[in-house]
């Protein structure tokens, strides 16, 4: 029977849009009043079958897992140029990918470095692959995904001090980079958005150069895991509770503070001088309220900013390109906006 269910589970993935909408109907899931997209809820249907959200998996199985899915169901993006090269960490020289448009004229380009998610435990380069990509070729501009250390091999505070060195890196190295000292935007989802936010209070408590832009597509930016949305979501299969307080733990520790701004930006007692935000946050993600929380604090701290909801989404969609249309859209509105921003 599970083998059925699977089966027409990986049916309902793959089929078009309008026709999951058809077979679901009725029942596509309604949680604090936000109905999911179908091809989401299919997702997360499938997701649910094969791993039970109260039981995380080992960090080497979290880690085949995410690339795994990702490798079956994001959708390449060959249209770009691409070169690996090493920025300085905190504690010596870091993987990066070089992603440059290939209409793209010689010498320096605005620049976005890229931080990717996976609860500081897993993700790379390559899980991120194609969606730096595609920021690449819908902008115009230049990305740098950047490989910071991971737990628990390296925990906190290993993923931010890669993080603020990398940033650095993008000035002394600007030529040599190819970056456009001048519009440099900085960005990441999930815990990447984490390590972007954390980067920019860091760097308003140092009086350092800010970044021209910053990109968080649903970050997590609130360690006490207590929002409306946390708890209504809490058994969600992409995930749960159960896994962010697990990512939570292998990054930090238990001596860690996961209320100091570092870890939690949203606890930060200024935002102020930050640069323009986009904000993307997902309807059927356990983090929709803190990113939203987190958009409104930069805003009222003066910053500029984009909030951009889609109420039907469920945590990590936009690596998801080949089974959810609405990611595209997702993503060309980021594009669109960054483009505008760092390129005027």
């Amino acid at each position: 029977m599970k083998t059925l269910k699977l089966i027409w589970a990986l049916m309902l993935v793959r089929m078009p849009s309008g026709l999951a909408r058809y077979f679901w109907d009725a029942a596509l899931p309604v949680r604090m009043g936000r109905r999911a997209d179908p091809k989401a809820a299919s997702v997360a249907q499938l997701v649910g079958l094969v791993r039970d959200p109260n039981q995380p998996p080992s960090v080497a199985e979290s880690r085949v897992q995410m690339a795994g899915v990702v490798a079956r169901f994001d959708r390449p993006e060959p249209q770009v140029q691409r070169r690996d090269v090493t920025l300085p960490g905190a504690a010596g020289e870091r993987p990066a990918r070089i992603y440059r448009p290939l209409d793209a004229a010689e010498g320096p380009l605005p620049t976005l470095l890229y931080f990717h998610g996976g609860g500081w435990v897993q993700g790379s380069l390559d899980t991120h692959d194609a969606l730096c990509a595609k920021l690449a070729r819908r902008t115009g501009i230049q990305v740098i995904s950047y490989s910071y250390r991971l737990a628990p091999e390296h925990p906190f505070p290993a993923a931010p001090d890669d993080v603020m060195a990398a940033y650095q890196a993008l000035y002394a190295q600007a030529e040599t980079l190819g970056v456009d000292r001048h519009k440099i935007g900085v960005g990441g989802d999930s815990a990447g958005a984490n390590l972007t936010a954390s980067l920019l209070w860091s760097l308003s408590q140092d009086k350092r150069r800010m970044p021209a832009a910053q990109l968080l597509f649903y970050p997590a930016v609130d360690g006490r895991l207590t929002t409306p949305s946390i708890k209504a979501f809490a058994d969600h299969p992409l995930l749960s509770l159960a896994r962010i307080e697990g990512y939570l733990d292998l990054y930090l520790g238990p001596e860690v503070d996961r209320l100091q701004p570092r870890v939690s930006p949203f606890l930060a007692p200024d935002l102020s001088g930050q640069p323009p935000a986009f904000v993307l946050i997902a309807g059927h993600d356990p983090l929709w309220d803190e990113g939203e929380a987190y958009a409104k604090r930069l805003e009222e701290a003066g910053s500029a900013v984009t909030l951009a909801r889609f109420e039907g989404q469920v945590h990590g969609f936009l690596n998801l390109t080949k089974v959810i249309p609405e990611a595209d859209v997702a993503i060309d509105q980021a594009a669109a906006w960054l483009r505008q921003v760092l390129q005027g």
